[in-house]
């Protein structure tokens, strides 16, 4: 990725893998849904933390690309959730001054989704944060789907093949024209990153969290971000380098 525009100590995005919602409902004996809906919830709170840590986007893993080959009732409650939450809370991030983005390949979206999802960011288009949800998203679609773009501009004789290169391609990348990501963060103890943001994630902090995605609040939010300033960000440089800039700054 083009990393030309990270600044190493200041935390401008933050991007979360939603882990646990069924395993919470198992824990308090009720049903899938029921932990989704649990999850959905926790939102609000998460993206209230991250405004107060001075986080400009957070970006959630809603819904992943292989995330189809759920049960199709599973799959069905999980659309459903996700259209609610589009009617529901749209109107409420315009009015507390938050963007909202959704990423991801829509093709697979009833209509009535994505008319939600246009209608969605419409109301809420404009603010000093930004909430991004990734919907039938996947990384690898996403590098691929940014590569074809720029061979089919090469072909029509827009660019030039050797004008192909990171920040071309990070100019059509999903999250384009967003801060690079800074922490990458997943609930629910499991330690890998699941096909998601990874064009976005190679030079993202990565923390993993024991703690369920219902569970997940500003007290957990808030040690994940003291995580984050205690490293050090090198970037390819040498802690030796490192010190010396600071000096001279």
């Amino acid at each position: 990725m083009d990393n030309s525009d990270i600044e190493e100590s200041r935390l401008r995005h933050v991007a979360i893998i939603m882990d646990g919602n069924n395993r919470w409902a198992k824990r308090e004996g009720k049903q899938g849904i029921a932990g989704h809906k649990a999850g959905v919830e926790r939102i609000r709170d998460v993206l209230a933390a991250c405004r107060a840590q001075g986080v400009e986007v957070l970006t959630l893993f809603a819904f992943s690309s292989e995330n189809w080959r759920r049960p199709p009732i599973e799959v069905e409650a999980l659309m459903g959730l996700f259209y609610s939450y589009l009617k529901k809370e749209a109107r409420k991030l315009a009015e507390e001054g938050v963007a909202l983005r959704v990423i991801g390949n829509r093709s697979r979206f009833s209509k009535s989704l994505l008319r939600a999802i246009e209608e969605a960011e419409s109301t809420a288009s404009d603010g000093d944060a930004t909430l991004v949800i990734a919907a039938d998203y996947g990384g690898c679609w996403d590098i691929a789907n940014s590569a074809r773009q720029l061979a089919e501009a090469a072909v029509r004789g827009d660019i030039t093949p050797e004008q192909i290169d990171e920040h071309a391609l990070s100019n059509h990348i999903q999250t384009a024209g967003l801060p690079p990501l800074d922490l990458l963060i997943r609930t629910g103890g499991e330690l890998r990153i699941s096909n998601f943001l990874l064009w976005q994630a190679a030079y993202a902090e990565l923390y993993f969290s024991d703690l369920l995605w219902p569970d997940f609040g500003k007290d957990a939010l808030d040690e994940a971000v003291a995580d984050f300033h205690r490293r050090q960000r090198r970037f390819g440089k040498t802690s030796d380098q490192l010190k010396q800039e600071a000096a001279r700054a």
